[in-house]
């Protein structure tokens, strides 16, 4: 079973040192950046790591909890660094839980505006840390977007707070998360707090109630956005309805509602699959049909498939889960016949298959089918270069993976806006690059990626990051399993360092990082080394929180 590279290690690591309160993965801590990929695509680039053209911006979140703030927050975050946009995530939840310590809530007055005075006096402690931390990545280490993950609920703080970012020379952007759909309250609700000590051994409907109730009682005053002289973005329903105020808008600013125009914060899981084996010998310029083991393999992985999302269901409902029917299951394949051919079997079931042109594999240009014993002899200088950057190195007529990367963002923006579950048939260059993605992964480890063709990767959507679990296609040739063999055949070197995007978990969380697995689903969780990378990492540990309490400071905005 793989095992997982811990955010305690990355830490302690002389090479990767914390540089603020919250270490929770990729998305919110970027070790060692000078060294290291940021992200996995890269769009735009400067020495500085701002866009000249672009300048720093404060996204404010507002939003009572369980709705989906903490999700809008983290994805943003991934794709503006696939931009290659320097973001990081500020959850002041994170600071209140370190500052208060494991299992210690705030006082029940900590949301009121007549709090007493020793709820203000930790409101302040809490919210002093988290500015500074805030303050010290965009002007000490060049970073561009600082994502403020809290409540925010009242119009005068909100005001304090833009005027507090803008004498820092900070444009502020609010992005307010209101939700009127009982439903979806209820699903955030129970993703949140199904887990929660509190609500054990009780039904998962009522546990949410319970929760929304709670938070009905320790945040009694909430003011939604409506003020004309600000910033903001307002999604309504979890992305069914967008408004927005245009005040000063910039270049970044529209790219970021451009964004959130595709998201939304329902549940669905990506499922990542090979597709079959070819009747002739696999290449770039070939299209020929399924072979009679690709298709032996296309009905085993759909049969496999298909009953691994009902087992789940099956597991869910003897939790206490609600008993409702599967998620729709849409299926997305690239143009080519083997990847069209291995959803046939789903769409004669009755399932919606879409094609994908930009989802072809990655053109390997003048080194297909060459050997490796040719590559080196025929271009050695390539060799050298390719082995020094596997992922931005191209061979000559070909693509790099970075290429390949920048072909597929619309496919990444089309992923977000999907609300059914879905499958995605590809080759294994362009599973590597959407699970990069998905699981913010830095660039280096991209093109390491194993998708043997005997396995199905599922990745499953949570607040703070996505978890991939795998699951085995039984009786699949061994001949077929292992990596495609139009990919050009150098060995990737090892890069020598850790990915910077490992490690899971929040300051003031002393619980492991997830579950075990079983023996055939290895889980892996974004801003993690990947089980599906060659090398293995080490197994979880417990993370610990070194964060400070100081002076404190305005309170004007609230957890």
């Amino acid at each position: 079973m793989d095992t997982l590279l811990t955010a305690e290690i990355a830490a302690n690591s002389p090479r990767y040192r914390r540089r603020s309160s919250t270490f929770i993965d990729g998305v919110h801590d970027l070790p060692n950046e000078n060294s290291s990929p940021m992200a996995p695509a890269q769009l735009y680039s400067t020495m500085s790591g701002r866009l000249f053209h672009s300048g720093r911006i404060a996204i404010v979140l507002v939003g009572l909890p369980a709705r989906g703030k903490t999700h809008v927050s983290v994805s943003l975050c991934r794709y503006l660094q696939w931009l290659g946009v320097k973001t990081r995530v500020f959850h002041l939840g994170d600071y209140r839980r370190a500052t208060m310590g494991p299992g210690v809530d705030v006082p029940d007055d900590y949301f009121f505006i007549n709090a007493s005075a020793a709820s203000v006096m930790i409101r302040q402690k809490i919210l002093k840390k988290c500015r500074e931390d805030i303050y010290a990545w965009l002007n000490h280490e060049n970073g561009q977007v600082a994502i403020y993950d809290a409540v925010n609920p009242l119009v005068n703080g909100r005001r304090s707070l833009a005027k507090e970012f803008a004498k820092h020379d900070v444009q502020t952007l609010f992005l307010e998360s209101y939700v009127t759909d009982d439903k979806i309250l209820q699903e955030n609700a129970r993703s949140v707090k199904i887990s929660s000590p509190d609500f054990v051994g009780m039904d998962p409907d009522e546990a949410a109630q319970l929760y929304l109730k709670r938070i009905d009682m320790k945040i009694p005053y909430f003011e939604t956005m409506s003020e004309p002289d600000l910033n903001y973005v307002k999604m309504i329903n979890a992305g069914e309805r967008i408004s927005y105020n245009n005040v000063s808008f910039g270049y970044l600013s529209h790219r970021i509602v451009f964004y959130l125009m595709n998201l939304h914060i329902k549940s669905r899981h990506t499922f990542f699959a090979r597709a079959g084996t070819s009747s002739q010998q696999d290449s770039y310029k070939l299209d020929a049909h399924l072979s009679h083991e690709g298709a032996d393999y296309a009905k085993k992985m759909a049969d496999t498939l298909l009953a691994h999302r009902e087992a789940v269901r099956d597991d869910l409902i003897a939790d206490g889960g609600s008993d409702s029917p599967l998620k729709p299951l849409t299926v997305w394949t690239s143009t080519r016949k083997r990847t069209v051919e291995t959803a046939e079997y789903l769409e004669a079931r009755g399932f919606k298959v879409r094609q994908r042109s930009q989802m072809s594999q990655l053109n390997p240009g003048v080194c297909e089918k060459l050997s490796e014993n040719a590559i080196r002899r025929l271009f050695p200088d390539e060799v050298s270069l390719h082995e020094k950057d596997p992922y931005h190195h191209r061979y000559p007529r070909a693509e790099s993976y970075h290429d390949l990367a920048v072909r597929l963002e619309p496919i990444i923006l089309e992923l977000e806006r999907e609300q059914n579950d879905l499958l995605i048939i590809a080759h294994e260059s362009v599973l590597r690059v959407l699970y990069g993605y998905l699981m913010a992964c830095d660039a280096m480890s991209i093109p390491t990626l194993k998708f043997p063709r005997n396995e199905i990767i599922e990745i499953i959507p949570a607040s703070y990051q996505n978890e991939a679990k795998r699951t085995i296609i039984p009786g699949v040739a061994e001949k077929i399993i292992p990596g495609s063999p139009e990919d050009i055949r150098i060995p990737v070197p090892s890069s020598g360092f850790v990915s910077p995007l490992s490690g899971m978990g929040t300051p003031a969380m002393n619980s492991g990082l997830g579950t075990p697995a079983e023996p055939n689903q290895n889980i892996a969780m974004s801003g993690q080394t990947s089980p599906l990378s060659k090398d293995a990492a080490v197994e979880p540990e417990k993370l610990k929180s070194n964060l400070s309490v100081r002076k404190p400071e305005n309170p004007l905005s609230r957890d």
